[in-house]
């Protein structure tokens, strides 16, 4: 496979995980009423912390999964339930703590005058979903060349969603909320694809180092 098409691979995994065009409805909502100096803060700030804490989670995980004693295959099953979950909640445009925060959380949030790590770094963009992909793209590869592709890959689509930050007023104007649910529940789809790959993947490795 070449650069070009491997990049392209792992930016539509990413895109479809991360949702940018998903999370402008939902950081409209909580940035609402609030000045524009404040929503380009907030939107900074969100994304550098998601991409820090997205690529020291990358680079520990692995050992960290050594230290538990838990196994790669494992990780693929659990981690290929938890995005057919996310998959679900997009497919159904319905928001779980899975990729978006609770009634609870929105409330405490509103309140907060500095949004930046809760709720938008965690866990809108830096989630679950989105640690454990990078987690499972990177798990088996040792070439350096990949590495850079990933973490490159990663830095684009947050840009995106740094766009999508700073534009939700104008995507919320043009799409509207049945607009973003509908790109929402197409990347449901591919993602749900996407999981059970991951599971079939992490049963092959189990049997397979079983026999």
């Amino acid at each position: 496979m070449s650069g070009l098409d491997s990049f392209f691979n792992i930016f539509v995994v990413l895109f479809v995980v991360i949702d940018p065009i998903g999370l402008a409805p939902i950081f409209a909502a909580l940035t609402h009423g609030a000045d524009k100096h404040y929503q380009l803060r907030m939107a900074r700030r969100s994304i550098f912390i998601s991409g820090l804490l997205l690529i020291a989670f990358t680079l520990i995980g692995k050992q960290l999964l050594t230290w538990l004693g838990i196994s790669l295959d494992a990780f693929r099953i659990a981690g290929g339930l938890l995005l057919f979950l996310l998959s679900i909640d997009m497919v159904f445009a319905r928001q779980s703590g899975l990729r978006s925060t609770t009634s609870t959380e929105q409330h405490e949030a509103e309140e907060r005058e500095d949004i930046s790590v809760f709720p938008l770094a965690i866990p809108l963009v830096a989630g679950p979903g989105s640690m454990t992909t990078m987690m499972l793209m990177l798990g088996d590869t040792q070439n350096s060349t990949d590495i850079v592709i990933i973490m490159a890959v990663l830095i684009f689509v947050l840009a995106i969603a740094y766009l999508s930050f700073i534009s939700a007023t104008t995507i919320m104007s043009r799409l509207g909320e049945t607009g973003t649910n509908v790109v929402s529940r197409v990347l449901g789809v591919l993602l749900a694809a996407l999981s059970i790959q991951y599971i079939l993947d992490g049963l092959k490795g189990s049997l397979f180092s079983l026999s």
